[in-house]
């Protein structure tokens, strides 16, 4: 039974923001209730150890959070969060006191995107002092911000600099952040803390332009995804399940990823061909360099 790195598991796909850069979602609004979580759980954990509660939405606003890190973490699985922040002050005893919380990733240019720039130090002294905590439970921490442009899509960046000032007060490293991030994408604040930069990226859409050139993908070789539904896709971009490969609910996990489509966009990846049309318009592919 073939392992993989990762998979992504869509505990929500409703959001409490509305990204700029975030191309939302037309699918049913729903939360994933516990039971059919247990479900997952039982075919997930025969192909992986790490778990990521993300593909669209905010996972902190399923209600069965608490529920649900608590399943993992007796499966045998290390559960990673990629959130907002927004709720990381009311959700903070079920986070710090999960034993399977691994990591809690925070996308900070989530609140500019937001236009509500008016309140961003009470933001970020939450993420702050939230960060901190986790710290010294042993979970790692990493803070995203967009740094850039990219292929003509503006990044919301224009608070990077206040942020920064801020994040400097509140870890006081012995290194200016400014300068470090022109050295690098990553930045190690101290052991098991991250500042995390990146460019701004299309998402895939089908209604986009196919590109031509040699394409790779990590979908399906080292991650798959499942939906709030239940519909099982390649890898996290899929966010409107564009390439159901099955649903879980209906059939079990082995035999959907191991179904003909899969191989057939395993082996195209491989050959350094996209064979479905939405990875052919898949921004974040170009990204991959093997």
């Amino acid at each position: 039974m073939k392992k993989y790195k990762k998979a992504y598991i869509e505990i929500t796909n409703i959001c409490n923001l509305k990204c700029d850069f975030c191309p939302s979602t037309k699918r049913q609004l729903k939360h994933m209730n516990k039971k059919e979580f247990i479900h997952v759980i039982s075919q997930v954990k025969l192909h992986t150890e790490y778990i990521y509660f993300h593909l669209m939405g905010e996972p902190l606003l399923n209600p069965e959070l608490g529920s649900f890190l608590a399943i993992s973490f007796d499966a045998g699985i290390k559960v990673n969060i990629t959130t907002n922040g927004i709720l990381l002050n009311k959700q903070k005893a079920i986070l710090l006191n999960s034993p399977a919380l691994r990591k809690v990733s925070i996308s900070l240019h989530s609140f500019e995107a937001n236009k509500s720039a008016a309140k961003i130090e009470e933001y970020i002294i939450d993420v702050i002092d939230f960060t901190k905590e986790a710290w010294n439970r042993g979970i790692i921490c990493e803070l995203r911000l967009w740094n850039g442009e990219s292929e003509g899509i503006k990044a919301s960046n224009t608070l990077n600099t206040d942020i920064l000032e801020m994040l400097e007060y509140g870890f006081k490293p012995d290194f200016c952040l400014h300068s470090a991030i022109e050295q690098g994408n990553s930045v190690k604040l101290r052991d098991r803390l991250f500042l995390q930069f990146a460019q701004k990226f299309e998402w895939p859409d089908i209604e986009l332009d196919s590109f031509k050139e040699a394409v790779f993908c990590y979908g399906l070789r080292d991650q798959f995804g499942i939906l709030v539904d239940g519909t099982v896709v390649p890898c996290c971009m899929d966010s409107e399940g564009s390439i159901p490969l099955g649903n879980v609910f209906d059939k079990p996990l082995e035999e959907i990823l191991n179904s003909g489509r899969a191989k057939r966009i395993y082996e195209g990846f491989t050959g350094r061909t996209a064979v479905e049309e939405l990875c052919k318009r898949c921004g974040y592919s170009k990204r991959h360099k093997r």
